[in-house]
């Protein structure tokens, strides 16, 4: 949803206001989440913003009722994002997310105020390894009462271009873990 975008006009009227400012400042965070990793990575610290990345975003809003049998379902299974990162706020009805720690997996509680950041694919890619990509999952809500949440998912706005490690981050110590590719043949792996 960049701004300017046709796509405001499929945001119910009564809520586009609110929703506008909530683009705001999920940008305004994501771009001072994007500086700080670039100054973890030891490269400039705008790095990510001169890629484009916080110009394109994807917004999932999710309402999740109380599944009266979570044993049918699935939920959304296993997988990592492909994205830079991804922002999530959810309200206090637990279980929606799931992480991998090993071979377990590990639930994440909501916290009052809370926002959950996970490092995206592209992220992984661009940094070389030095950052990886989360891999999750989503359960049906088996709790009592409307599991919200709302997710925004960052990624380029040049889906032509061609992306890999940046090369800052690639020398004889540390050679490049992935090849370059054109970011739109990227993410339609993940679209089929």
């Amino acid at each position: 949803m960049p701004p300017n975008d046709s796509a405001w006009k499929a945001v119910p009227e009564m809520c586009r206001a609110a929703f506008a400012d909530w683009d705001k400042a999920v940008v305004g965070l994501a771009e001072e989440l994007m500086s700080i990793l670039c100054e973890g990575m030891g490269i400039k610290s705008d790095k990510l913003k001169e890629e484009l990345c916080l110009e394109r975003r994807l917004s999932l809003s999710h309402y999740y009722p109380q599944c009266p049998q979570p044993e049918l379902i699935l939920g959304l299974t296993s997988h990592t994002d492909p994205c830079v990162l991804t922002v999530l706020v959810q309200n206090e009805v637990g279980g929606l997310l799931q992480i991998k720690c090993g071979e377990d997996w590990v639930n994440v509680d909501p916290v009052p105020g809370a926002i959950v950041i996970n490092i995206g694919d592209l992220l992984q890619i661009m940094s070389n390894d030095e950052y990886k990509s989360v891999e999750h999952r989503v359960l049906a809500n088996t709790e009592e009462g409307v599991r919200v949440s709302i997710a925004v998912l960052f990624t380029p706005s040049n889906l032509e271009k061609i992306y890999g490690p940046f090369p800052e981050l690639i020398s004889d110590e540390k050679p490049s873990v992935y090849n370059d590719f054109i970011y739109s043949e990227f993410i339609r792996r993940f679209e089929n």
